[in-house]
């Protein structure tokens, strides 16, 4: 006799296998990353032509930010510093930078898609931490 018998044991073999599955599955889209480097390694270079705007301020201040996670440009109102607030112009510069980087983790994200398969999208923390499809970064 093979031992008592446990009520559930095919349940877990079945979660066992599924999980095993899934492994496979990422072990396929890893291997399947790794046949298309060369893709993968164009797509990185291409992020620094990739440009977006950050702005905040309703305008007063514009941020470019590239692909790689660069900033390219900032501009800012001429009328801030007549005002001369200057906490309130740095609080617009580092809402308009957040919001270019935001933009460009997305746009490198959806840029990449179509080499990586599938891949977390956090498996490339080289981007500047972006986040994965739950919202989790490193």
């Amino acid at each position: 006799m093979l031992g008592p018998f446990k009520w559930g044991c095919c349940s877990q073999l079945q979660r066992l296998a599924a999980k095993k599955g899934i492994v496979f599955n990422q072990l396929g889209m890893f291997a399947e990353l790794i046949r298309n480097a060369g893709k993968l390694r164009e797509s990185f270079q291409s992020l620094g032509h990739l440009e977006v705007e950050g702005t905040s301020g309703g305008g007063a201040v514009t941020v470019k930010v590239n692909g790689r996670l660069e900033v390219v440009s900032v501009h800012i109102d001429p009328k801030l510093f007549a005002d001369a607030d200057q906490e309130l112009m740095e609080d617009l510069i580092a809402a308009a930078v957040n919001a270019g980087l935001a933009k460009a983790r997305e746009a490198a994200a959806r840029s990449l898609a179509s080499v990586t398969g599938g891949l977390p999208g956090n498996l490339f923390s080289g981007l500047g931490g972006a986040p994965g499809p739950g919202g989790e970064g490193p």
